[in-house]
Formats: structure tokens, sequence, C-alpha cells
């Protein structure tokens, strides 16, 4: 199972702060925007996420059809064959991806802790 690249994606009470923290640690901004509450960064081959408001807890997240850059990827495994597969599991979702449809998609799984799990395709 191919689940793309991978991040962690935190739900912060203040961007500006939580921005300044991590940089102590030497993540840098390689995307987002702050004006609407969003910022990615990066140390090395560590990817985070700051959600201001946009998420209720911290999500692991995945992003089917990219690297670790945020590159597309030439071959993967779409989301929503991801999504058929866990579902042959048993996996529970709390979204799920309109299987009726092709590219950018998401779903969002609970893991057994209720820590919730982002598989989140922009291709």
């Amino acid at each position: 199972m191919e689940l793309g690249a991978f991040s962690i994606s935190l739900a912060v009470k203040d961007l500006q702060t939580s921005k300044i923290f991590y940089e102590k640690f030497g993540f840098k901004i390689i995307g987002g925007d702050a004006s609407q509450n969003w910022l990615i960064l990066r140390n090395g081959d560590h990817t985070i996420g700051l959600f201001q408001g946009m998420f209720e807890k911290n999500t692991l997240t995945f992003n089917p059809g990219w690297n670790k850059n945020a590159e597309q990827l030439d071959t993967f495994t779409d989301v929503r064959d991801l999504q058929r597969e866990l579902k042959t599991q048993g996996v529970e979702f709390l979204s799920e991806a309109d299987e009726t449809t092709t590219g950018p998609t998401s779903f969002i799984a609970i893991d057994p802790d209720g820590n919730p799990i982002l598989v989140d395709q922009h291709v």
C-alpha cells in the first residue's frame, strides 16, 4: 500500500507563536498561507503543517501521488483504491472519498486511540 508523502498536521492555538517555536528547531516555511491560518514547514525530511482553527486534533497526513517534496509521482496508488482496500479490512471512516470521481479528494479514518488519519490526494 503506497500512502505517499507523510506529515503531521498540528492543530495550533496561535499560528505565529507555533511558527516561531518550530523555527527554533530548524523548521523553515515551504508553503501555506498565514492569512488563511495555515503553514507548511520542513526540516530535512520532516514536514509539519500548522493549522489554526481547521482541525480539532493533531492529524497524521498522507498524500498519495506526492513525494516528500510535494512533487508529483509518475505512478501512485489512488486514494479511492486505498479507501476500498482499507474498507475490506474493516477500517471505519469519518469521511470518505467519492469513488465515482477522479483527481483530488480525501478521506479520514480514525485509529483505535481516536487519532485522525487524513489521506489527502492533490493530483
